[in-house]
């Protein structure tokens, strides 16, 4: 990285606002992305050693917009800026930075600083840093920590990955149910400083720890002191600690939670999952699944080149092999299309289109099943449906481009032939594109990673199989 510093007699190509107000309104687009221009101001701050300036550059941006500048940052240019950020700005930036960018910055930062920083984050987000640790490190951080945030830390990552446990925070506001309003306000301005720093709901519990209902904060507020807990708390929905985030995420929707507490096994309240952690949860799965649709699992501007090649080749390497028993169709119909060239010319046209019809009504059966819309149930209605649908676009299509064709070779055989094919290709789309993710579903595979692969193999060989089986049959 450069650090000449630059020449004072020469003009600056850079408007650099003073005001904080300005570089606020400089730092982002009308769309809230990261100005190229303040990366610039950023870059150049570094290049001229010019600490302050690059403080103030820094504290004019929330940390969601630094975590997103450092993406935009070579690995030199994010060592200078951490240098510059104190522990609490830190811990922030940590929770919201890309994992692959978050591993490689937690290389370069001291264990001590990253202790002090950790300190400053609820324990789920203190854990989800923790675990993108090399063990070593780690092993470093945890014992610079005191004891009962490192305690809270070790309890979440002793839980699965991707679960309830993993995902939820152990700070938790509870009270017992004999307690009335006043005495709750009381000892919760008493203990502030152990309170966590945003919650919803105060959990009531029984003698066991046991959440018997939850008394919204809004709730409490607008009661008397006098009122009992146990009159104003509302039911729980709970959450057992070793269930998956997906299914927490989609309780979460269904039932418009703010907040809920989460137990053990035997119904100990052991922490809460609040809405914040279920956007990020939604936001993942949904990229995920709209990554795997594609057979891809990581398109971040920062994946390493070698996983991205591991984890398309296989899907593309099926493929090849789909693509070579479709292509085998065709051979099986060499005779005909060499006694009539205009078939090599239409056919991948049927294939296509049907295709393209194959993938919409793939994109709505995942879609379907994320969402549970889909199911055993109404499954007949539903694969019905895509099929009717199916058929009735291909006939539109058919009537369209079977005219085109008649014009363009005067040959209504030909237009027939063309038609006929693009409507039972259509038929095809609309069956794959709604069974074969509902039948990978039943298997317990996940469909959206393969689903695409076999559409499109029952659209192609649907495609070229009755488009020259139906030539064969009418035109020669």
């Amino acid at each position: 990285m450069s650090r000449d510093v630059a020449d004072p007699s020469e003009p600056t190509e850079l408007e650099i606002p003073e005001a904080e107000e300005d570089l606020e309104d400089l730092a982002l687009t009308e769309d809230y992305a990261l100005n190229p221009e303040f990366v610039d101001m950023v870059v150049d701050a570094a290049d001229r050693g010019d600490a302050e300036r690059l403080r103030e550059l820094l504290g004019a941006l929330h940390p969601a917009d630094v975590a997103d500048l450092m993406g935009f940052l070579s690995a030199d240019y994010r060592e200078e800026v951490l240098a510059h950020l104190d522990p609490e700005a830190l811990a922030e930036i940590l929770s919201e930075l890309d994992t692959e960018i978050r591993e490689e910055v937690l290389e370069t930062v001291a264990p001590a600083t990253l202790a002090k920083a950790l300190e400053e984050l609820d324990s789920d987000d203190a854990a989800d840093v923790v675990d993108d640790l090399e063990a070593d490190k780690r092993a470093q951080v945890l014992a610079a920590m005191p004891e009962v945030e490192r305690a809270a830390i070790e309890t979440s990552l002793a839980y699965g990955d991707e679960t309830a446990g993993r995902l939820m925070q152990r700070e938790v506001v509870a009270a017992p149910q004999f307690w009335t309003v006043g005495q709750a306000i009381d000892h919760f301005r008493r203990e502030g400083d152990e309170l966590p720093e945003l919650f919803f709901d105060v959990y009531v519990i029984d003698p066991s720890y046991k959440p018997v209902g939850a008394a919204p904060v809004s709730h409490l507020l607008r009661s008397r002191r006098d009122i009992p807990l146990a009159q104003i708390m509302e039911p729980v929905t709970e959450i057992p600690v070793d269930m998956d985030q997906e299914e927490v995420a989609y309780i979460f929707d269904k039932y418009h939670l703010i907040s809920a507490p989460v137990v053990e096994p035997g119904g100990r309240l052991v922490g809460q999952i609040t809405v914040d952690d279920i956007v990020g949860v939604i936001h993942e799965e949904s990229e995920e699944d709209i990554l795997a649709l594609a057979g891809v699992s990581d398109a971040g501007r920062n994946a390493d080149i070698a996983d991205m090649v591991r984890s398309r080749l296989p899907w593309l390497m099926i493929n090849t092999v789909t693509a070579s028993v479709s292509a085998s169709v065709i051979h099986a119909f060499e005779g005909e299309i060499a006694k009539l060239v205009t078939l090599a010319m239409l056919m991948p046209i049927v294939a296509s289109l049907g295709g393209s019809a194959g993938t919409q009504t793939l994109a709505v059966a995942v879609r379907a099943l994320a969402s549970r819309e889909l199911s055993a149930y109404n499954a007949v209605r539903t694969v019905g449906r895509e099929i009717l649908v199916g058929v009735l676009n291909g006939l539109a299509l058919a009537a369209i481009t079977g005219t085109v064709i008649f014009f363009l070779f005067h040959d209504a055989r030909l237009s027939l032939t063309f038609g006929m094919a693009l409507v039972a290709n259509f038929f095809m789309a609309g069956l794959a594109g709604a069974l074969v993710p509902l039948a990978l579903d039943r298997m317990g595979r996940d469909p959206a990673v393969s689903s695409a692969v076999f559409v499109t193999f029952t659209t192609d060989f649907t495609g070229f199989f009755s488009f020259l089986g139906l030539a064969a049959l009418i035109l020669l």
